[in-house]
């Protein structure tokens, strides 16, 4: 079987710049765009989201699709884009493939590309979200004692520096916190630049011993790194709280990482498919990766061999 693409497409850098052109209010990420794996096949066009979970788990993709070639994908084209630019791109059919989707934070985003993409399974599920402190920070005598909730946070300001600190704009998430601040009468300023330097600024606290404030998820390498505490939620979340008509005074939901793909990827790489259903990787397994990446600076190449290498048995069973 010859090398081919699903369609014929423009270069992985034209793509990022045509999706960041016309994702209205949303950017694509600069210098991200890579092909892994090779052999006859298939080239999918694949969203890689900027965290170190999405990289895995698209490279994890690419080590069975070049170890298996009777699924039929020689190459995992990835574009590095926020999530509302990949979802625009799926919509057009310009992306086949997109993993780590975060539902139900993405849902609305998917809901617009269902006519050409559906979710067809969840990686892992039940991966808690919310805003985190340092644990020496409400230790007895630390600068935050007493802190336990959300709702207490404007208490707490001047420790606080009156800062709350927040990953990409091009998150989700980060509208939601947007919403929630506002929802709980929070007065902090919402500073919001980049995970990275989010991760810089905790790091920075956590060298001083300073109190700081700041959204987490799970799996995350963070949490192999320092001791955090999740503040408490005096209310559940319910579906509609964190939409623009809701309140905003409401938990953050726990989530599920899903991948999407392509009716036409589908179509032309039905066994790839099977296996895109059949993928899983625990909440404990991802973050056991993300901490040999982000935190031992270990290649994230290296580290999705070696997953494929230890579930070999089980990768022949969704396979088979």
């Amino acid at each position: 079987m010859l090398h081919t693409t699903i369609r014929p497409r423009a270069s992985a850098v034209a793509l990022a710049a045509l999706l960041a052109a016309t994702a209205a209010g949303c950017s694509a990420e600069e210098g991200a765009d890579s092909a892994v794996g090779g052999g006859d096949g298939i080239t999918v066009q694949t969203a890689q989201f900027s965290w170190t979970a999405a990289g895995l788990t698209n490279s994890i993709l690419s080590e069975i699709a070049a170890d298996r070639p009777e699924l039929g994908v020689a190459t995992l084209q990835t574009t590095q884009l926020d999530p509302a630019a990949a979802w625009a791109g799926a919509q057009r059919g310009d992306i086949d493939l997109l993993t780590e989707v975060a539902l139900p934070n993405q849902q609305e985003l998917a809901d617009s590309a269902r006519d050409r993409v559906e979710i067809v399974s969840e990686t892992y599920g039940d991966a808690a979200q919310g805003w985190f402190v340092p644990a020496y920070a409400v230790a007895p005598g630390g600068p935050l004692e007493g802190l336990t909730s959300v709702t207490q946070l404007n208490d707490y300001a001047g420790p606080l520096g009156n800062k709350f600190y927040d990953a990409d704009p091009g998150y989700i998430t980060t509208e939601q916190n947007a919403k929630r601040l506002q929802g709980y009468g929070i007065s902090l300023e919402h500073v919001v630049s980049s995970e990275a330097a989010e991760l810089a600024q905790l790091e920075n606290s956590y060298s001083r011993e300073e109190p700081i404030v700041l959204y987490l998820y799970h799996p995350h390498a963070v949490f192999a790194q320092y001791d955090m505490v999740q503040l408490e939620e005096p209310t559940p979340y319910t579906e509609g709280c964190l939409a623009p008509e809701g309140d905003g005074a409401c938990a953050m939901p726990s989530y599920s990482a899903n991948i999407a793909a392509s009716t036409e990827l589908q179509d032309q790489a039905p066994g790839f498919a099977d296996l895109l259903v059949d993928l899983r990787i625990s909440v404990e397994e991802m973050e056991q990766m993300q901490k040999q990446v982000d935190v031992d600076g270990e290649d994230v190449t290296e580290v999705a061999r070696q997953w494929v290498d230890d579930h070999a048995d089980q990768i022949d069973e969704w396979v088979g």
